[in-house]
């Protein structure tokens, strides 16, 4: 497939949307998690408003509009929404005497999130439309800095350029573990136990089948799930023909549902209502 070679002119990862890249979301939870502090951190957490299995759908706009906010929001509304963030992290840290330490804002644990939102971005793109052109690649890979910068993460934290970057996502890999605690919670996440039965049991095949196909294999070993080769192919083929459909989708279709929520933020900005 031809490599995409249009950058377009406000040079943000917005050019990599497409509301479908949603299937590969908590593909990318378990690569976050799987770095075990980050995964202690989100399941010990005590911030009981962010528990996905109390409040599936806050937790999906928190989350939503923070990607949308570092990817299409102002320095103003970038500093409005790290604030907001930072309230709530600074709940986030590990119990005295507890076996995996970790704290919200921990400057390392938030970039290998950060690395991960990327990879997310960088996976969804290519399943899509192919790799991207290399001028096009190295010009959105610093603009993918924000994704970290949003929070704690410094600059010159965010690897050099991508040569630099690959060295670090391998390392990270290397560096996860998924235990049994970790795995329960992330397959009750890829099962969608947190939605009620009536939504969970139409869609939780294709969540565990997108959710696997996104995984890089040392992660789906961890998971202890299969992968075969007619999957992958059925994989491909679902996301080129979606990659098709894209291409001829006006601008605002692709961007959704990312131009909604920060529409929302910007609204409760203005309303001075709490954003997280």
């Amino acid at each position: 497939m031809p490599a995409t070679t249009v950058l377009p002119d406000d040079h943000r990862l917005r050019y990599t949307f497409d509301p479908i890249m949603l299937q590969g979301a908590t593909a990318n939870v378990i690569m976050q998690l799987a770095l075990r502090p980050v995964g202690h951190g989100v399941i010990h957490g005590s911030v009981e408003s962010g528990n996905v299995f109390k409040h599936p759908m806050k937790r999906l706009r928190t989350t939503l509009s923070y990607l949308a906010v570092a990817t299409l929001g102002t320095d103003a509304e970038i500093d409005a929404y790290r604030e907001a963030v930072n309230r709530v992290h600074r709940q986030v840290q590990s119990a005295p005497g507890a076996e995996v330490k970790f704290n919200a804002f921990n400057k390392d644990l938030q970039l290998w999130v950060a690395a991960c939102l990327y990879m997310g971005f960088v996976l969804g793109h290519e399943a899509l439309h192919g790799p991207l052109d290399e001028d096009v690649a190295d010009h959105l890979y610093q603009e993918a800095a924000t994704l970290g910068t949003s929070l704690q993460v410094t600059r010159d934290q965010w690897p050099t350029d991508r040569a630099a970057f690959a060295v670090y996502w391998e390392q990270g890999l290397a560096r996860c573990e998924i235990d049994d605690m970790t795995r329960k919670y992330l397959w009750s996440l890829t099962n969608l136990e947190q939605l009620p039965a009536w939504l969970r049991w139409p869609f939780a095949p294709s969540s565990r089948f997108f959710t696997i196909g996104f995984l890089p294999q040392v992660l789906r070993d961890q998971m202890q799930a299969t992968w075969s080769s007619g999957q992958q192919r059925r994989f491909d083929r679902f996301f080129r023909a979606c990659g098709w459909v894209s291409r001829f989708s006006p601008r605002p279709v692709r961007e959704f549902p990312f131009n909604i929520y920060m529409w929302d933020v910007r609204r409760r900005i203005r309303a001075g209502k709490p954003l997280v």
